[in-house]
């Protein structure tokens, strides 16, 4: 499936490092997608971006998980646990990756967990299949097994994986 098939017109990037937040906007630049990209550096900024009177929510919301004043586990508790955002999909978008927190971020709630390539290619194409994902579950978790985007699998350019 193309973007241009895809109803994806925000979204919403939370991380404190800069020089991945550069690198993700570079990423989505280069794929077929016109969907405006918002960028919060601490999961307070978040939480009060989300939650304001008028707030518009993000189609897709890639949350990391070490964030200052509020990290990514407290801020995906509480989108969860609020009845009006608790169907935003939520990709888990960080460095780190251990197994049992991935699988208490599914527990929680979580649409997806994606540790963070160190080849742009690859993280070009991980943000493709994501949001691709995103677009189509209209906010429905995966299966456990299918919760973890491995990066490894991400050899190719995401133009030879559009079938």
């Amino acid at each position: 499936m193309l973007f241009s098939q895809l109803n994806i017109q925000s979204i919403l990037l939370a991380d404190d490092d800069n020089d991945d937040c550069l690198l993700f906007k570079d990423a989505l630049e280069e794929l077929p997608l016109s969907a405006a990209l918002t960028t919060v550096f601490d999961g307070d900024q978040l939480m009060q971006l989300l939650t304001k009177e008028d707030a518009q929510l993000p189609d897709v919301l890639f949350l990391d998980l070490n964030m200052p004043r509020k990290n990514g586990f407290q801020c995906l508790v509480e989108i969860k646990n609020d009845a009006k955002l608790n169907k935003l999909p939520i990709i888990i978008f960080s460095t780190s990756y251990e197994p049992d927190i991935a699988s208490q971020l599914y527990q929680n709630g979580a649409m997806h967990y994606i540790q963070k390539p160190n080849e742009f290619t690859k993280l070009k194409n991980v943000i493709y299949d994501a949001i691709n994902v995103a677009a189509q579950r209209n906010s429905t978790q995966p299966s456990i097994e299918g919760f973890v985007l491995l990066t490894d699998s991400y050899n190719n350019d995401y133009k030879q994986n559009t079938d």
